[in-house]
């Protein structure tokens, strides 16, 4: 009997253990700047991950196993971000991380996840050398992704939209000193070039400067007709509110970060009728739009996203890495990424309809004839041109390859 008993405990034990096993949490990584001066396109990111992950466990997880997600605040500083790379690698042991911001702060970080061949999702960075520092043949697989449009993407719809379409002749170039502030410059003065024009003024300032007044006046003196822009919110808004100042005005068309409500808020009327690249802008043109709005608004209790952009690409990439590892049944990394290079499921995202965004050679989701030019107006960023979000062009494509 004492044997039976023993042996009945002993069945019992063993198929608990391997329930609570498979029902042990995937852990996946999140990092961005949740505080500071980007911290409105870190926050709105992160809560668009939230969102998903929310929907994702209540509707049974993956792998009949919860996503618990492991939450880092890297300041938008690199040598922060490299910390949190190496403690969710080797303390948390993240199955993949969903974040970055910066450009600066992805390219010190992401080489971790890469030498440890644990996929990341860059959800906002942009800079455009972001996918292609760890290509064959020089690195035999590369597992670093991205879901935003690229800095050659933004910096190409720029001049179009400013030299092309607008007709402006005599743009001048006002940047960050970050490597997303330089890398985007270098981006726009190539576009430019390809259209036979040079800007009759280039400056830089830094994060934090408060005082654009001495770049401001060299792009007048300089005679220009458009201002060009490539840095963050908060020091955007001091462009805007120091032409003000001086009493005058041109229009500004730069990156997609002059949607940020760091900007928009910070430069008020000044700020009005900026416009930017969006590869989401907060208009429920789409029932799948329309829904993450409303869940988005509901849950975080808020009307305007401070970062539409960075909330819905934040809301994709945990769908997308979903898909990889139902796909792959598995979580380990190079099943991922071999899963993430030919994902055989369309994924219904906010931003686009995934159909194998990825391969072994490609691993940028968006495509330059994804985003939309917005312009803020009355406080909220709208489409600039609504003709190019109206109809079959609501819900634009990458092509496949």
């Amino acid at each position: 009997m004492n044997i039976r008993r023993f042996i009945l405990l002993l069945t019992a034990s063993t198929f608990l253990t391997g329930v609570s096993h498979a029902a042990d949490p995937i852990k996946v990584g999140l990092s961005g700047p949740f505080t500071g001066g980007s911290s409105s396109m870190g926050v709105s990111m992160r809560d668009g991950v939230k969102l998903a992950v929310d929907e994702i466990n209540k509707a049974g997880g993956v792998l009949g196993r919860p996503i618990q997600l492991v939450e880092r605040d890297d300041e938008a500083k690199n040598e922060v971000g490299v910390q949190v790379a190496q403690e969710l690698i080797n303390k948390e042991q993240v199955v993949a991380t969903l974040g970055f911001i910066n450009t600066g702060v992805s390219l010190a970080s992401q080489r971790f996840y890469q030498e440890a061949e644990i996929p990341v999702f860059n959800n906002v960075s942009t800079g455009s050398v972001i996918t292609k520092q760890f290509l064959p043949p020089d690195h035999k697989n590369n597992y670093i992704f991205r879901n935003g449009a690229n800095d050659t993407i933004q910096s190409a719809m720029i001049v179009e939209e400013a030299i092309g379409r607008q007709g402006f002749k005599k743009p001048a170039i006002l940047s960050d000193s970050t490597n997303y502030g330089q890398l985007g410059r270098a981006d726009i003065e190539t576009a430019l070039a390809a259209k036979g024009v040079k800007p009759v003024a280039v400056e830089k300032f830094n994060v934090k400067d408060t005082d654009m007044t001495a770049q401001i006046l060299r792009a007048k003196e300089a005679g220009a007709d458009v201002i060009l822009t490539y840095a963050i919110g908060p020091e955007l808004a001091q462009i805007a509110n120091g032409m003000a100042k001086l009493g005058w005005k041109v229009p500004l068309i730069g990156s997609w970060t002059l949607s940020m409500a760091s900007y928009i808020d910070t430069a008020g009327v000044n700020g009005e009728g900026a416009l930017m690249p969006q590869t989401f802008i907060q208009v429920p043109n789409t029932p799948k739009r329309a829904s993450f709005i409303s869940a988005y608004q509901k849950m975080f209790n808020v009307d305007r996203m401070p970062s539409p952009v960075s909330a819905a690409q934040g809301y994709d990439s945990v769908y997308l890495l979903v898909a990889a590892i139902k796909q792959a049944g598995s979580t380990k990394g190079p099943k991922i990424r071999e899963a993430l290079e030919n994902l055989n499921e369309k994924v219904e995202g906010v931003v686009t309809i995934y159909d194998k965004p990825f391969s072994p050679t490609d691993h940028e989701a968006i495509s330059g004839n994804i985003p939309v030019f917005g312009i803020v107006k009355g406080g909220k960023v709208i489409p600039a041109h609504p003709e190019d979000i109206a109809g079959d062009k609501a819900v634009r494509i990458k092509p496949k390859a």
